[in-house]
């Protein structure tokens, strides 16, 4: 078998194969078991008919069909290993001439990942917010855990904003009750904008057993977007009460015996926080900053798969869950189809382009994954996912995912090695110093900009098969 290769552009090439005949043996051998299987000829038995009978009834063209598709895989990935290259999806084949007895020749034409220049990154200066907590960042801490712990009792009054009541609904719409609108002993927090716009307005100042009517309009049902008229009946008005802020609180909800000591202990959890943020931050800038000094071109093939895939996973899966559809989440978001067209598109690219540098950068500075790295990070995947550990390890090999697994891994420890080159500062000037922090950290920034899982999959020899079906045919006839 002879091959060559010739750029297209930076990230696609033409393969031009050419096999001397004799190599197709093995399959033509093989095309005339399968058809002595699946054909019966009278005065043969199955199995037996031999060669030449097949070629009459059958045609030799469709013997040669067989054994071109079966012989294709093989040819194409020997010629992708022969050029070394690091092809991505799936080739567009094409069988440029097939001479019985004599030479098969074709094309390929597939993408391939781009030679990508690493830039060099000791350079890279970024500032990320200091770390800092405020009285006013512990106050609102106890607050909210104070909040946990508050009780509701029945009041004989008149309801007002944070009071909690329990009411029945009716909305009508033209005039009908609607069969989805009625709803009873529903309980609602006054001021929590959790039930329909406008119910704040009309419960507040009304006791148990009182009713008022408002419109608004319906945010889902069988009347979705329309005006309504609502009736709403209150038959019952809780007051929440807040504990005291004391030391018999902090007993209460911690296991700190003063308030002074729970306080300070909310100031130690939140320095931890904003120093995790700070890292955060500090890693999507350095590669934010990485991306930009370096030129990473990206295969259109690649990029639609991989726009197409990101809104089929939030469309299917996460608004799906939600019980909305694509129109209705833009609309929450306040957004336009074109907007959020331009937004995935640049997410899109964002993840390919990481994807492809950070690999770069792992075969560059020779980075391996240790079997200790790879289980943590199992671990933390299996956590975020709501999964036991050995069933989401379960999941990944079963799968075939410890590679995707791996490389997860990989490309963190590369965003680590650029994040520890680079100079990162706080907005009050202090060089901040990361050395601690995890390279798990590095792997979730890299996860968050890749998003979805790349749609760049690793070449199965057998989409070699996809449009040799007719061109084998047609060129054997001829």
């Amino acid at each position: 078998m002879k091959s060559a290769v010739e750029t297209l552009n930076p990230t696609r090439v033409r393969l031009t194969v050419e096999v001397p005949f004799e190599e197709l043996k093995p399959s033509l051998d093989a095309a005339y078991k399968k058809i002595n299987q699946q054909v019966t000829v009278a005065g043969f038995r199955k199995g037996k008919i031999p060669a030449r009978v097949i070629d009459q009834r059958f045609g030799r063209g469709a013997v040669l069909e067989e054994a071109v598709n079966d012989a294709l895989p093989k040819f194409y990935t020997d010629a992708v290993n022969e050029g070394e290259l690091n092809v991505l999806g799936q080739p567009e084949v094409d069988i440029t001439e097939l001479k019985d007895g004599e030479l098969l020749a074709f094309t390929a034409e597939v993408d391939v990942r781009p030679e990508i220049e690493i830039p060099d990154y000791s350079g890279i200066e970024v500032t990320v917010d200091a770390v800092e907590v405020s009285e006013e960042d512990i106050d609102k801490s106890v607050e909210q855990l104070r909040d946990r712990f508050a009780t509701t009792s029945v009041v004989e009054r008149a309801a007002a904003d944070g009071d909690t009541v329990t009411v029945d609904l009716e909305a009508k719409v033209d005039g009908e009750v609607l069969e989805d609108g009625v709803a009873q002993g529903v309980a609602y927090t006054i001021g929590s904008g959790q039930l329909l716009d406008g119910i704040d307005a009309a419960v507040t100042g009304l006791s148990a057993g009182e009713t008022a009517t408002f419109t608004s309009e319906l945010k889902g049902g069988s009347a979705e977007g329309k005006e309504a008229e609502v009736k709403v009946d209150v038959s019952e008005v809780k007051s929440r009460e807040l504990p005291a802020l004391d030391d018999e609180f902090a007993q209460l909800a911690s296991e700190f015996d003063t308030l002074d000591e729970l306080r300070a202990d909310s100031r130690k959890r939140l320095e931890q926080m904003k120093k995790y943020d700070q890292a955060t931050q500090a890693q999507e800038k350095v590669l934010d900053a990485l991306l930009e000094l370096a030129e990473i071109p990206i295969p259109e093939k690649l990029l639609q798969d991989e726009i197409e895939t990101r809104k089929h996973n939030l469309v299917s899966h996460q608004l799906g869950q939600m019980g909305l559809d694509l129109k209705k989440y833009l609309e929450i978001q306040g957004k336009t189809e074109e907007e959020f067209d331009a937004e995935t598109k640049e997410q899109a690219e964002k993840g390919i382009k990481t994807q492809f540098i950070l690999d770069e950068l792992v075969n560059k500075e020779k980075l391996q994954v240790g079997q200790e790295e790879l289980t943590e990070h199992l671990m933390r995947r299996a956590q975020s996912s709501g999964m036991s550990p050995d069933q989401f390890a379960q999941a990944v090999v079963e799968g075939g995912q410890v590679p995707m697994l791996v490389g997860e891994v990989a490309r963190g420890k590369a965003l680590a090695v650029v994040v520890e080159a680079a100079k990162v500062t706080d907005s009050n000037g202090e060089v901040v110093d990361l050395e601690d922090e995890e390279e798990d950290e590095a792997g979730e920034t890299v996860e968050a900009a890749e998003s979805a899982e790349s749609t760049e999959a690793a070449e199965s020899a057998d989409a070699a098969e996809a449009k040799a079906d007719a061109k084998a045919e047609e060129k054997s006839e001829g």
